[in-house]
């Protein structure tokens, strides 16, 4: 089994339960190739873990943006505690090297190992605030995930392209945008998507991604860096 002391020495915690913080990278495919593992897989502390995390972030949010209206709050969260936005971090973290898959599991990649290390992150969370305490986990979140709001804001990441170049569409040709997938491959557990963004017939943009949703998204981001969309409303 992975040494976890690694990751209690990367955050500066020492868990007075081990067994749970392994639970927490145990995914449900590794019980069925090691069935004497001591606790079950992580999807209890997972569904913990979210609620957890959505609190802690809304309490900041609320206490540092007391000007801001709910909305805008909402917006905000919601970016910060979205699925790329964790598995991005916990790849960061190396959450990777510490994850108890099956064989077969800890070989798949794209968008089903991203759907594992997002939980997982939200595990760990969950995990860690049975453990140590809300002030603990607290920390943790200021330290590791918070940090990305200030680029969510730069960015305006927060508000979707899709709505983005909606409006910009609407404003400039009067015409709503709709999205066609124009390819797709591979298997049901690992499928990529092409997708292209039209205005009436033209086709605007193209996306690619490994779901219809991030296809049709990064088709508009692309949409969103045109000349003719880019100087609206500038």
């Amino acid at each position: 089994m992975n040494n976890f002391k690694k990751i209690e020495k990367k955050f500066g915690v020492e868990f007075n339960d081990k067994e749970l913080l392994a639970q927490a990278f145990c995914h449900r495919s590794y019980l069925n190739e090691n069935p004497e593992f001591a606790r079950g897989h992580n999807e209890r502390l997972e569904f913990l873990g979210d609620a957890v995390l959505e609190l802690i972030v809304t309490e900041y949010l609320f206490t540092t943006y007391p000007d801001k209206e709910e909305g805008l709050l909402t917006m905000w969260r919601a970016s910060l505690v979205n699925g790329v936005t964790l598995s991005s971090i916990a790849k960061e973290l190396g959450f990777d090297d510490f994850l108890l898959l099956s064989k077969g599991e800890s070989k798949e990649t794209g968008k089903a190992r991203q759907d594992i290390l997002e939980d997982t992150l939200e595990s760990f969370i969950g995990a860690l605030h049975l453990d140590q305490g809300y002030d603990k986990v607290t920390s943790f979140v200021k330290v590791n995930i918070i940090p990305r709001l200030k680029e969510i804001i730069e960015t305006e990441s927060f508000i979707d392209s899709k709505s983005k170049i909606q409006g910009l569409a609407q404003e400039k040709n009067k015409i709503t945008p709709h999205y066609n997938i124009i390819k797709e491959w591979g298997p049901d557990h690992d499928k990529h998507f092409v997708c292209g963004l039209y205005l009436e017939e033209r086709l605007v943009a193209e996306g690619e991604g490994l779901s219809k949703q991030e296809a049709e998204t990064n088709a508009a981001d692309k949409a969103l860096e045109l000349k003719e969309f880019k100087n609206v409303n500038n």
